[in-house]
């Protein structure tokens, strides 16, 4: 699985940005799929995740009633759409993709395969 990660770029803070992951392959429905984040001179955060089947979801406390994310699978798609951002929401997003149940679709550690990843900016 290949994912290219796009719609990223700079909003005031309330704002909203819509990130997108296309993925190619065959298999794009089987894979769970998820985003995270990493700002400068802080660890990597794992954000928000969708399970193959878009019945089940996995969001950070930081963003929760903010983000959603969902999944096309027919158009080989993850939408993470991003309401109410604040300036802690700077980083750069990559997206990820892998064979993870449902009772792990939140371990970042769970995923194999991820895209280059798309800066975004809130500014207060």
């Amino acid at each position: 699985v290949q994912l290219q990660a796009s719609g990223g770029g700079l909003v005031q803070a309330g704002g909203s940005l819509r990130l997108w992951c296309a993925a190619s392959g065959r298999t794009f429905s089987r894979y769970a799929m998820g985003w995270s984040r990493q700002a400068p001179g802080k660890e990597r955060e794992f954000v928000a995740a969708i399970v193959w089947s878009g019945d089940s979801t996995y969001y950070t406390d930081s963003v929760k009633g903010r983000f959603t994310i969902s999944r096309d699978n027919w158009k080989n798609t993850v939408l993470l759409q991003m309401n109410s951002l604040k300036p802690e929401d700077t980083a750069v997003y990559y997206c990820a993709g892998g064979i993870v149940g449902k009772d792990r679709v939140g371990d970042i550690d769970e995923y194999a395969y991820w895209g280059q990843g798309t800066l975004v900016t809130v500014s207060s």
